[in-house]
């Protein structure tokens, strides 16, 4: 039975590559690619999805023998809209794919895992179920809707996708905490909406991404909620309250008070010229009476690189089991594998439909 290193040496030596070269290719090194390739220690998820796109091989096929159609994962994606040139675009898409190909992957070792629950059809069903003030815990409140949360610093952008049957949504860990809250709202409309593919080529990209934009402006800044408020009164204290409370950033709100047709007061309106961080350093109540910098606090959890805690508990136990290599949890953890004191027996010699079961 050949494995999945037969299938990468003999796709790297159709490609005429030596070992060296293809493992300079993809970030692994030169012994470590030996030892992959021989059985003695595994591919990480992010490393085969690095191979399969340098050898322009299918990533299905590396890791099972067998071949797919269309091995593109389907993603709604979280564009940029250039006004001038009407071009929506993921700048970043095609460095992103290989990880989000190491994401899936990371799912697929994982075996046999549960399906996420149907979520909630309306915005006001979401919120509701999410709880009230849910801004402050947005990941754990999408953990207990059923939605895994990753978050990596090497993604440019954040993406909504369905693995094995769990709905995933993985973001920039870029520390900017409003902007992955917009993200995580964004991307839940998609997940929602059941927006299965939503790329800058895909028909009715504009489209769906207006509506998963609509989704997280009335998620995180209920119309009911604006047009019950006093923005003609409001002071800049106020405001940068309610910027903490919601989540959410001052352009955020500059566009959503212009969308719902409110007018604030002149101190609003020239609070939101201003970043969110001054805002929120000047003017927010809470600054003074926490023992700490809870806005440092804040950006500090959005920065953090995370897998569920459910997945990264399936690896392990399949990495004592002998069932697994410990690679992509290394890669998850963002260590070396050579770090991770586990003890990892040898793979069982397993059967062809043995390795099948075991890819799920």
């Amino acid at each position: 039975m050949d494995s999945i290193g037969a299938r990468v040496a003999a796709a790297m030596n159709e490609r005429g590559l030596t070992q060296k070269q293809l493992a300079q290719a993809v970030g692994i090194t030169t012994d470590g690619m030996s030892r992959a390739l021989n059985g003695k220690r595994g591919f990480a998820a992010v490393e085969l999805a690095a191979i399969s796109r340098t050898l322009d091989a299918d990533l299905d096929y590396l890791i099972t023998g067998e071949p797919t159609t269309d091995s593109r994962l389907p993603v709604a994606a979280r564009h940029r809209f250039d006004h001038e040139t009407r071009i929506r675009s993921v700048e970043r898409i095609a460095d992103d794919e290989q990880i989000l190909d190491g994401i899936r992957l990371a799912y697929v070792q994982a075996g046999e895992i549960a399906s996420s629950p149907a979520l909630p059809t309306t915005v006001a069903e979401v919120r509701e179920q999410l709880g009230k003030d849910f801004p402050r815990t947005f990941v754990a409140g999408l953990e207990a809707l059923g939605v895994d949360v990753i978050s990596l610093p090497e993604l440019s952008t954040a993406y909504a996708m369905t693995l094995n049957g769990r709905q995933v949504i993985a973001t920039n860990a870029s520390g900017n905490w409003f902007y992955e809250n917009w993200s995580l709202a964004h991307e839940l409309g998609h997940l929602t909406l059941k927006h299965e593919d939503v790329r800058p080529d895909s028909p009715d990209a504009g489209q769906r991404e207006a509506a998963a934009h609509a989704f997280a402006a009335e998620l995180l800044m209920p119309a009911s909620e604006m047009r019950g408020s006093a923005w003609e009164t409001m002071n800049p204290t106020e405001v940068a309250d309610y910027l903490w409370r919601n989540g959410v950033s001052t352009k955020s709100l500059r566009v959503r008070l212009e969308t719902l047709g409110i007018t604030p007061s002149p101190e609003v309106t020239a609070a939101l010229e201003f970043t969110t961080q001054k805002v929120l350093r000047r003017y927010w109540s809470g600054g003074g009476a926490y023992n700490g910098d809870a806005i440092s606090d804040r950006m500090e959890e959005a920065s953090q690189r995370r897998f569920p805690a459910w997945l990264r508990s399936a690896h392990l136990k399949r990495i004592e089991a002998g069932m697994l290599h410990k690679e992509t949890l290394a890669w998850m953890l963002g260590v070396a594998a050579d770090e991770l004191e586990i003890d990892e027996p040898a793979p069982p010699s397993l059967s062809d439909d043995e390795l099948m079961d075991l890819l799920g």
